[in-house]
């Protein structure tokens, strides 16, 4: 299978063509936010991070700014910093301008203040617009692709139709020579031997175990069990009865195929097929995990349904029952429900899934990007000081 894409300095290849606004600092956040809407075509996010953190907690935001900028469907950035907060926006820039982008640095302070700031952003975000709209698609095979999967407001239908069926997509990508990845290590508590069982050896599946016991050890350093906050009420009203049984849902987006990797927080794969994200359950740090690591495109399924999107990342919502899926249609844009209505089998839907990859990765929007749900949160694993 191939799809019309962007080509980058690097390599890799987008499916969007965004002009970022970066802002390195929550102080910075809605000055970029002004210039994306007085400029078609730029792309930001509202954060609460950028300043007070040390140690690993520092690298891995620093580690998702870059990722973000360097995702394959961002033409080119405008770093935004305050001036004075910890992750300078000048090591941001530099970091992200290896992959050969354009890349420009801001300072508020520097520049006297939010008024000029945004006239001088928007000035630079005009021409790298301009720049960008010069950019000709061409031909891609779909092993450039890096497709995330996630699932959230799980139902009783989650096992049993959208997220199979994304499994099976799962292994139709890989098949392709493309990558897709697995996250969610919180609600995969229980169902870890399974996908460990796959492993390319055994170093990826000690791994597989490890991030899975880190994960209960934080529950445990602060006095609580994991499996109180899941399933979530919303889980519970969909049926789900407790964190194995959805976790056993969970594993099925995997597919079959083999295990190559297991990686860190907004790390970029560094092998084809299916990879293993260590990541929480909440939606949009473990969604901006993945863009950050590269992801082109997401899966995300839903029993309760969800307007979550990316501001960098089509996502693709596939609603697991019928009746979910016509009472939130402005938000969901594929039904599996049909599996559960006898319609189709898994195998059928985890194609429709793949065909809409194709037409997405062509240039056609998600609910979520026409609603601009531009979601945004990274894993704090740290406190702020």
């Amino acid at each position: 299978m191939q799809f019309w894409g962007y080509r980058r300095p690097d390599g890799r290849v987008g499916v969007r063509n965004h002009v970022l606004i970066l802002p390195t600092i929550t102080c910075a956040t809605q000055t970029a936010q002004r210039v994306t809407e007085l400029v078609s075509g730029t792309v930001t996010f509202i954060h609460q991070h950028g300043c007070a953190q040390v140690g690993t907690d520092y690298d891995q935001t620093a580690r998702t700014y870059a990722g973000m900028g360097m995702n394959p469907n961002v033409y080119g950035v405008i770093v935004l910093g305050l001036g004075c907060e910890t992750h300078q926006a000048h090591r941001i820039g530099d970091e992200i301008a290896k992959c050969g982008k354009p890349v420009e640095t801001i300072s508020i302070q520097d520049h006297g203040g939010t008024l000029q700031t945004i006239a001088e952003v928007s000035k630079i975000a005009v021409k790298m617009v301009q720049d960008a709209s010069m950019v000709q698609r061409e031909l891609c095979d779909f092993s450039e692709l890096i497709v995330g999967t996630e699932c959230g407001g799980s139902d009783a239908c989650s096992g049993l139709s959208a997220n199979p069926a994304v499994g099976r997509t799962s292994d139709l990508v890989v098949q392709q020579g493309g990558t897709a990845i697995l996250a969610e290590t919180t609600e995969l508590i229980g169902a870890e031997h399974l996908i460990a069982n796959r492993a390319a050896n055994d170093q990826v599946a000690k791994k597989a175990y490890a991030v899975i016991k880190m994960m209960e050890d934080r529950s445990i350093q602060m006095g609580v069990d994991i499996r109180t906050g899941n399933p979530s009420p919303g889980n519970i009203e969909g049926g789900l009865s407790s964190l194995e049984e959805k976790s056993l849902g969970a594993a099925t987006k995997s597919g079959t195929t083999r295990l190559e990797e297991v990686i860190d927080y907004a790390q970029v794969p560094t092998k084809k097929g299916l990879v293993w994200m260590d990541t929480p359950g909440h939606d949009i740090e473990q969604l901006t995990g993945m863009v950050a690591g590269g992801a082109q495109i997401v899966l995300f399924t839903s029993g309760r349904g969800t307007p979550t999107g990316s501001p960098i990342s089509p996502v693709i919502k596939i609603s697991t029952n019928t009746p979910m899926f016509e009472k939130m249609n402005d938000n969901m844009d594929l039904n599996a429900g049909t599996i559960v209505d006898g319609l189709e089998t898994v195998d059928e839907v985890g194609r429709r899934i793949m065909e809409e990859i194709q037409h997405v990765s062509n240039g056609k929007l998600t609910k979520a990007e026409i609603l601009k749900q531009h979601d945004f949160g990274i894993w704090r694993i740290g406190p702020t000081f």
